[in-house]
């Protein structure tokens, strides 16, 4: 199934999965506090929302998980009130103002349209960032443009292989400091093959000796390209880990 297909069916099936999960907490960069509203300003006169009854709760909670789903696939520019009037349509039996066969075409082209504007903003802001920190003293550069520099040395000399498996500890935020994801909050480290993971991750591990610590850049290319990973990673990110071989399990 392609991707374009998959975006389409989480939209209707991710909320209840995150349901029946408990949702791991996520670290951002803080916000600057905004700036208090003027004295003379009226109060909002828009009432708020009744939550009378568990259909009501169950309706809510549902708008929520769904659209926490489209945001997080990059369907967060939609026309609201034709977006509305499709669920209307289905709930209520009435035709389809476009045919189902090419539903699944619609969102493909919306959604590759939304991902390279987006790509193109986030390629152009890690290039800039990749060139600025490769003047920094310590960073190393591959000829593959990944970037690392060495925040602690091996205690062995035994360098992980294509075919290993190793385990790690490793904490990852994008080049605005936001964390994306992070074995080290949550206290337990990961095991994987070397050649199962992102390209800037493989060639990385096979530089490192067990019991070092690296500080990765990862261009887009080396990490997951045009893709959107989740809510944070937005396609054509430059990604940052430190990662630590704690081990090789072979």
């Amino acid at each position: 199934m392609n991707k374009f297909a998959l975006a389409s069916i989480s939209l209707l099936m991710g909320f209840s999965v995150m349901a029946q999960t408990t949702k791991k907490p996520t670290t951002t960069t803080s916000k600057p506090a905004q700036k208090p509203a003027a004295a003379s300003q009226k109060p909002s006169t828009q009432p708020l929302l009744a939550i009378k009854n568990a259909t009501d709760s169950a309706s809510y909670a549902l708008g929520v998980r769904i659209a926490q789903n489209m945001k997080a696939q990059g369907f967060d520019k939609l026309n609201m009130a034709v977006f509305q009037k499709a669920i209307n349509d289905v709930l209520q039996n009435k035709p389809l103002v476009i045919v189902d066969d090419v539903l699944d075409q619609c969102i493909g082209t919306y959604q590759q349209k939304a991902s390279s504007a987006k790509s193109a903003v986030a390629k152009a802001e890690g290039k800039k960032f990749l060139a600025e920190n490769a003047r920094r003293k310590g960073v190393v550069i591959t000829p593959s443009g990944l970037q690392y520099e060495i925040i602690k040395a091996g205690t062995d000399t035994v360098k992980p292989k294509l075919n290993d498996k190793v385990k790690c500890h490793y904490h990852g935020t994008l080049i605005n400091g936001t964390v994306f994801d992070s074995s080290v909050d949550r206290g337990e480290p990961i095991s994987f093959d070397v050649n199962g993971v992102i390209a800037g991750w493989t060639e990385a591990l096979q530089l490192m000796t067990v019991g070092s610590k690296w500080k990765l850049y990862v261009p887009s290319e080396l990490a997951y390209g045009d893709r959107q990973m989740g809510p944070s990673i937005a396609p054509g990110s430059t990604l940052i880990f430190e990662v630590e071989v704690l081990a090789i399990e072979k």
